[in-house]
């Protein structure tokens, strides 16, 4: 694949965002893209716009120097979205993209509609971050290294979905090599949990279902429980991984309502199930493993409405 410096050389004004509700590969790729085209061309404008930084991947921006939750100019030369499957996933920046005179799409959900006029979708890849690397030289700065590495260990579970390949783990080998602490972004992201993050999760685990005879389990977080414990959205980061790891469990979903009778829906599944297919089916997207989408109705009609397509799929598994 081409560098991504190559990419950009002819653009002065840049604009890189990622997709609403940013999670650690979307960070990390948007950070380690900033610092790469830095590196190389000091001289650029380079805006980062993100509709939020989640508190526990704030160290990748200490100072908020790189990341703006506002748009700084009118038109750009190049816009970059990065981890995002459709240019709606883009909020704010959706018009900036379209306004801009080259757009450049580097992801690698299974589900991306290839809306720019540069694609780089590689569906098989852990993580954007590991698409992203796969763009740049071999030497990179420890900072690039270590936002690439917060996105890989993210999207990759910490190296434990079946999204993890060999070369996902060289990748990683060599931005250890940098000397980042991996270690700590290790514990960062997947052990250290604020008291709220603690009891939003130990009352949704609580609240949980088994269904079709404990194949598959299911949570709610209501409004209400938000407002009780004062969380945020980026709390409830991490409580799917949770439900998923339960014995006997194929498929984990946990509903986020949002709105009155409208719930944003996650998604994990174990081993057969495509959970992408079904978040396709009412217009999400996603990856086999992990995906979600957006419903309406009351919690028993959307619950119904996907553990249809679950055992669907769970039949045709069993008589093929």
């Amino acid at each position: 694949m081409s560098d991504l410096r190559k990419l950009v050389k002819d653009a002065q004004n840049i604009l890189i965002a990622g997709h609403l509700r940013p999670d650690g590969d979307c960070v990390g790729a948007c950070v380690a893209a900033y610092h790469y085209l830095k590196d190389g061309y000091p001289d650029k404008c380079i805006h980062v716009y993100l509709e939020t930084l989640p508190a526990r991947f704030e160290f990748l921006d200490e100072n908020r120097t790189i990341i703006s939750e506002e748009i700084a100019l009118e038109h750009y030369d190049l816009c970059i979205a990065l981890d995002s499957s459709s240019s709606d996933r883009l909020g704010k920046a959706e018009s900036y993209f379209y306004d801009a005179k080259r757009t450049l799409c580097i992801d690698h959900h299974i589900s991306n509609e290839a809306y720019a006029m540069e694609n780089v979708t590689l569906p098989d890849a852990s993580s954007t971050c590991e698409v992203l690397y796969g763009l740049m030289q071999e030497t990179i700065s420890r900072e690039t290294a270590a936002a690439l590495y917060i996105g890989i260990i993210f999207d990759s579970g910490g190296f434990s979905y079946s999204n993890t390949s060999k070369k996902t783990m060289e990748i990683a080998g060599a931005l250890m090599e940098t000397g980042i602490p991996f270690w700590e972004y290790i514990d960062r992201c997947f052990h250290q949990r604020s008291y709220i993050q603690t009891q939003l999760l130990g009352r949704t685990l609580l609240t949980s279902m088994r269904l079709m005879d404990g194949q598959c389990i299911v949570a709610t977080i209501t409004r209400r429980m938000m407002e009780f414990y004062e969380a945020k959205t980026e709390d409830i980061e991490g409580i799917i991984d949770q439900l998923r790891v339960t014995k006997g469990v194929e498929v984990a979903i946990l509903l986020h309502e949002i709105g009155n009778q409208e719930y944003k829906v996650s998604m994990r599944s174990n081993s057969c199930v495509d959970v992408s297919r079904i978040a396709a089916y009412f217009s999400g997207g996603g990856h086999v493993r992990a995906a979600g989408c957006t419903m309406r109705g009351s919690v028993h009609d959307v619950i119904n409405n996907i553990t249809e397509h679950i055992e669907a799929q769970l039949k045709n598994k069993i008589t093929a």
